[in-house]
């Protein structure tokens, strides 16, 4: 068996965080009981009868599936890292990143779209109102430990970050590095002061500082948030995890997100593992006729390793099903190298599925970075 190279990029120990193999050294002491947010209203009668939220006796938070909640022990990433990468033939990042589409017109228009703008990285415009989900306009950063270094870009962000201004919404899904990310979010908040932060339970104490004068609202699975009468956000589960150090390890929430006006339904998946499909069932009872889902499709492998909090293609699409959505639009590839498949293995395996009549022609759309959707 080949030994390969154990510190690859940013993906030891703490920025393993990064693409969701969770390690946990050690857990504070009985964490504050917050299982949901009183300030606003749950959607889900039942869920809000059994009181929110699952935790653990330490007050950590469990997935929508508990039993199928899995912490990755060390030997496990040294097990990852110290084997064989079947991809490795076929793997030449410095040419299989995503194309970019260098084009920011569609900041001036006022149609409903979806942009897809590196790795979770998007822009939505619904009912007027101007949303980012997950900004990452740089490279993934990493704590500062000297063994690790930054994840770098091999896919550009397609438009200059200071033309990101009148947003409405800033969500992030949860507290991993590359898709809560201080700079980022730092020159955001001088950009757009009046923005509102919509996050999940507990995310407040660590973007605050960040962003001193902007509005935070931390929900609960199945919460609405306080937002404009015409456009209703709600924080749905995701089969993932949370942190940002050694530590800290599922302290706050992570999730997706549905967007609902009076005709039309976005669904952002948020990372998630395809787990036992639960969510992505109840995601679509609640919520029938969904027009896009915006559903994670990469850093699947090793499959044994990644498939609890990642998904694979097959199990993409199966999550589609599940919610019962008119079409698919994949993210989570093409811009970082943050697992053993080549940049765009994802895509290439959707488009081989589709031919196999896996996934309708119609219902599958994969977006180039600065690729316009328009939702109709």
């Amino acid at each position: 068996m080949k030994r390969r190279k154990f510190i690859k990029n940013s993906l030891t120990i703490t920025a393993v965080s990064a693409i969701g193999g969770s390690i946990v050294l050690s857990q504070k002491n009985q964490m504050t009981l917050i299982k949901n947010n009183k300030d606003l209203e749950t959607i889900w009668a039942d869920w809000e009868k059994k009181g929110g939220n699952p935790t653990d006796e330490d007050g950590l938070f469990l997935n929508f599936d508990t039993k199928g909640y899995h912490n990755a022990a060390f030997k496990d990433v040294w097990k990852w890292q110290t084997s064989k990468n079947e991809y490795k033939p076929k793997k030449n990042n410095a040419t299989q990143g995503t194309e970019v589409v260098k084009d920011d017109s569609f900041l001036n228009s006022k149609e409903d779209m979806v942009v897809m703008l590196g790795h979770a990285t998007v822009f939505i415009r619904l009912a007027g109102k101007q949303i980012l989900i997950d900004p990452l306009l740089g490279n993934v950063p990493v704590p500062n430990v000297t063994f690790l270094s930054s994840s770098k870009r091999f896919s550009e962000f397609p438009i200059d970050p200071k033309k990101l201004v009148n947003l409405d919404y800033i969500l992030i899904s949860h507290s991993h590095y590359d898709h809560c990310d201080k700079s980022s979010l730092k020159l955001l908040q001088k950009q757009n002061p009046n923005a509102k932060i919509l996050t999940g339970l507990r995310m407040r104490s660590l973007m605050q500082d960040w962003m001193p004068k902007h509005e935070i609202q931390e929900a609960g699975w199945f919460q609405k948030y306080n937002t404009d009468k015409a456009l209703e956000i709600v924080f749905v589960p995701s089969c993932h995890w949370s942190n940002r150090g050694l530590n800290d390890a599922n302290e706050t929430l992570w999730g997706g997100f549905i967007f609902k006006t009076g005709s039309k339904t976005i669904y952002f998946s948020g990372d998630s593992g395809y787990g036992n499909g639960t969510h992505f069932k109840k995601i679509g009872e609640l919520f029938p006729n969904i027009d896009l889902a915006i559903i994670g499709a990469g850093a699947f492998a090793p499959t044994w390793f990644m498939k609890y909090n990642h998904q694979e293609p097959k199990d993409t699409i199966q999550a589609f099903r599940d919610c019962k959505a008119k079409r698919l639009i994949p993210f989570h590839f093409g811009t970082f190298d943050l697992s053993d498949e080549p940049l765009n293995e994802p895509a290439l395996e959707l488009e081989r599925l589709q031919k196999e009549n896996k996934i309708g022609e119609h219902e599958l759309k994969i977006l180039k970075f600065g690729e316009v959707v328009l939702v109709l």
